[in-house]
């Protein structure tokens, strides 16, 4: 069949040109909409301009084939041959294209909007300025791929491989690229605003500038990646590999990093403001300094003297702990008023934080609760010991404790360490000054009656014991002449003044 051949059929009614051969054959301009070129062998042929929409050209031969500005809108192009075909402006907008091969092939400015490429092959593909909003490249190859300031939000990529691509100034807005393989991958100023980066493999990626605030990047392989000056605010990194990453000028306010591994990272001039400074990798890492402003405009900046004091000083692998043993276990109705009890204070006293982590034992539980700055140690065993019969002993040890040290500890502690302790007084103060306006519903519960034992452990990872209540552990039962009144108005003592100056050394501070 010739080119007059088809069209005098097609214009006749005719569709179905099922293994037709029209290789090198001139169809520039024609309508062939709707018409069945499946297995056909169109390779070398000129469809410039051509009208495809809702054609069948599935495992149909394309190589070569000069589609410019063709309409294939909604056409079924899976399994074909497409490689080296010029698609530039090309309306492939909601077609299928599963396991189509399109290697090395021209689509500059194409649209491939809403299209379907799971597993196709783009290897080496120009992509420049494409559209491929809410396309499906699920499982595609485009290895080397140029993907320069195309359009590709919310796009589904999980799985595929841009291995060497380059996207740069790409709009990622949204995109699903979890468990993807972008091995040197470059996304120089691209936008990753809230993309799916969950395991992918981003080894040796070039994310300079790139927007990736509110991004998903947990458990993801970013060693040796280039993140100069991208903005990772909001981001989840918990757990993500950062190995010799470069950092530098970066943008982490109120990422969450926790299991993050930094080790050999650049962090120098990184913006870190609400960024956790513990449980973190951070060995051998370089930074000059850092920017803890709220908005990362350097109106507060940081230096550091010695290349290792932002790991060792700066940021720690262990956050500050209260732990509470009860000596009780706790049921189910039990766990409720804990919850209740807590939820309340919280809404009273922000500052306590997340609720606690519970263990469970076959005698006690439990409770631990994670800080985030040693100064807040104290003052939160005050809040967190509301709820329990042993409060007003525990919140006389810790205000004995702060008093003892500020009055005899001149000593033992630095002048700036003093000073500090005059705020986290004064930050105490205002706690104790809000005690009567404290009401705890569900603190009559019978698990805050039980007896308690309270150790701090600062960022330094050194522990304080401070209260243990005299009947802790004690199973008073059948023993004559004894029972829990007998120790209750005993007054714990505080542990020696050398053992907490030793603590408070081990506190977290940034010496401004």
């Amino acid at each position: 069949m010739n080119v007059e051949e088809l069209l005098t059929s097609y214009a006749a009614g005719v569709r179905d040109f099922i293994g037709v051969n029209l290789t090198e054959a001139n169809l520039t301009g024609a309508n062939l909409s709707k018409a069945n070129f499946s297995k056909a062998n169109l390779s070398v042929a000129n469809l410039r301009g051509a009208n495809l929409s809702e054609s069948n050209l599935s495992r149909a031969k394309l190589n070569v084939t000069g589609l410019s500005g063709a309409n294939l809108a909604k056409s079924n192009l899976s399994g074909a041959i497409l490689n080296v075909a010029n698609l530039i402006r090309a309306d492939l907008s909601g077609a299928v294209l599963i396991q189509a091969a399109l290697i090395r092939a021209e689509l500059v400015l194409a649209d491939l909007s809403g299209s379907d490429l799971r597993k196709a092959n783009l290897n080496e593909a120009n992509l420049k300025e494409a559209k491929l909003r809410q396309a499906n490249l699920s499982g595609a190859t485009l290895v080397n791929a140029d993907l320069r300031g195309a359009s590709l939000t919310a796009a589904i990529l999980s799985q595929t491989n841009l291995q060497g691509a380059d996207l740069s100034g790409a709009d990622l807005r949204g995109v699903d690229l979890r468990d993807a393989e972008l091995k040197q991958t470059k996304f120089t100023d691209a936008d990753l605003q809230g993309a799916d980066l969950s395991r992918a493999n981003l080894r040796w990626a070039d994310l300079s500038g790139a927007k990736l605030n509110g991004a998903d990047l947990s458990s993801a392989k970013l060693s040796g990646a280039d993140l100069n000056r991208a903005d990772l605010s909001e981001a989840n990194l918990l757990n993500t590999s950062l190995v010799y990453a470069d950092l530098s000028q970066a943008s982490l306010i109120g990422a969450d990093w926790v299991g993050a591994d930094l080790t050999g990272a650049t962090l120098t001039g990184a913006k870190v403001y609400g960024v956790s400074r513990f449980g973190v990798k951070t060995e051998g890492i370089t930074c000059e300094w850092i920017d803890l402003s709220p908005t990362g405009d350097r109106s507060d900046l940081y230096r550091f003297y010695a290349s290792e004091e932002c790991s060792t000083k700066f940021f720690k692998e262990k956050s500050p702990t209260i732990q509470i043993v009860v000596d009780c276990v706790l049921d189910q109705e039990a766990n409720l008023s804990l919850a209740l009890t807590y939820k309340q204070l919280a809404q009273m006293f922000p500052e306590i934080g997340l609720p606690p982590s519970i263990e469970v034992g076959r005698r006690r539980t439990t409770l631990t609760f994670n800080i985030d700055i040693d100064d807040r140690l104290l003052s939160n065993t005050y809040i967190i010991a509301f709820p329990f019969a042993d409060a007003a002993a525990i919140q006389k040890n810790v205000v004995s404790l702060l008093r003892l040290v500020q009055v005899r500890g001149s000593d033992d502690l630095s002048a700036k360490e003093l000073e500090r302790l005059q705020q986290i007084s004064a930050t105490l103060g205002q706690i104790v000054g809000k005690a009567n306006e404290v009401k705890l519903d569900a603190a009559t519960s019978a698990f805050f009656q039980a007896s308690t034992q309270i150790t701090l452990t600062n960022s330094n990872d050194q522990p304080l014991s401070i209260y243990q209540s005299p009947t802790f552990g004690k199973r008073l039962g059948g023993i004559p002449n004894l029972s829990e009144s007998t120790f209750r108005g005993t007054q714990p003592a505080l542990p020696p003044l050398g053992i907490i100056a030793d603590f408070i050394r081990g506190f977290y501070y940034l010496d401004r």
